[in-house]
């Protein structure tokens, strides 16, 4: 018993993944359902990089009498190696594994932060991905729109040159004094034009590094990426407001943040960049897949998140195929820590949502 809830581990291979030589399986998480009952709906959550094993959520899940699995893919914890269609399978391994050995009816996709895109990247391929089975519901809670869009909306774009850490462009500086807050419309605009500019030099510069490494019989190289911390709304609470804090992140100052060698994306091979990160060469982002997500779907955004804004909740609401679609703000950080009953009060909505649709 583990929080009112039982809970077992479970370890698979999946399709291109075996035992590994130490003796870890490649997919590992943990499996929740209430004491002494067979649950018949079950959520599984996955994050690119994140383990999810222990989400916040699944024994909330559990008491209110439904399966949660907490579900990693070879990636955990190797974010510099992702690849979205080793991890799809992965994650088909234990959508296969509810519905065959849970023996759950109807399976929930709860993709959460950065997982959002990743979750709605497997429905809109299940169909079509080595016969991966599809799911019935899919839920967004704080999610990022996409891992190209999150990472080119918080860059630096007055980074001139990717090996210096240093190397700055003072009038395109979000942490400039002389350039806000409150930042002009003009400086936001150019900004926002830089940072997708830098994703594509990024990307540009992969492209070529792939070619010049095969010239020399090597496949890929790893690089890094340096501030990340610098998405004008961390800043200014009055763009796309809420109810968060000004000046914070998800690692506190996003000033001192932005100059620390901590953040997302900051290592990565050329593979894996244009894999996950690249805005014009990812497979990654949001928009496309969700638009082939058809299930019944919920997005939920917290209002003092930090690093996911109202704005990209409606964008993911917007976006998804779904007729029955529901799109609700709720109070809480990101990781529902404050207020003190927000978890119990986000396993209420969600559980309130589906009772009908069940």
């Amino acid at each position: 018993m583990h929080g009112g809830a039982e809970r077992r581990f479970v370890s698979l291979e999946s399709a291109t993944a075996r035992r590994n030589g130490a003796g870890f399986m490649p997919c590992q998480g943990l499996y929740y359902q209430p004491a002494g009952k067979r649950p018949t709906v079950a959520f599984i959550a996955t994050h690119y990089n994140v383990d999810f094993s222990e989400h916040y959520l699944a024994e909330h899940m559990a008491r209110r009498g439904y399966g949660f699995l907490g579900w990693n893919t070879r990636f955990r914890g190797n974010e510099a190696f992702f690849l979205l269609k080793p991890a799809l399978e992965d994650i088909g391994a234990g959508v296969r594994w509810l519905k065959e050995e849970a023996a759950v009816e109807r399976v929930v996709l709860l993709g959460n932060s950065g997982g959002g895109s990743l979750m709605g990247a497997y429905q809109s391929r299940s169909s079509d991905h080595g016969g991966q089975p599809p799911c019935d519901f899919y839920l967004s809670l704080n999610a990022h729109p996409g891992r190209p869009e999150v990472l080119t909306a918080w860059m630096d774009p007055s980074v001139t040159d990717e090996a210096d850490p240093l190397a700055t462009d003072a009038s395109l500086s979000l942490y400039e004094p002389g350039n806000g807050p409150p930042y002009p419309q003009a400086f936001l605009t150019r900004y926002r034009e830089a940072q997708r500019q830098r994703n594509q030099r990024i990307t540009d510069w992969a492209v070529a590094e792939l070619s010049r490494m095969a010239s020399r019989g090597h496949s890929d190289r790893a690089f890094n990426l340096y501030r990340t911390w610098a998405d004008p709304r961390m800043v200014d609470p009055d763009l796309d407001p809420s109810e968060r804090p000004p000046r914070r992140c998800y690692a506190g100052d996003p000033q001192k943040a932005n100059y620390s060698p901590r953040g997302i994306g900051l290592t990565s091979t050329c593979r894996t960049w244009l894999d996950m990160w690249s805005l014009s060469q990812s497979q990654c982002r949001g928009a496309p897949h969700l638009a082939n997500v058809t299930v019944p779907s919920l997005v939920i955004q917290s209002m003092a998140d930090t690093g996911v804004f109202p704005s990209d909740a409606r964008l993911i609401h917007e976006a998804l195929g779904a007729a029955d679609k529901t799109l609700t703000f709720i109070a809480g950080d990101h990781y529902l820590l404050e207020p003190a009953d927000a978890r119990d009060a986000a396993a209420d909505l969600i559980a309130g949502w589906l009772r009908p649709r069940l």
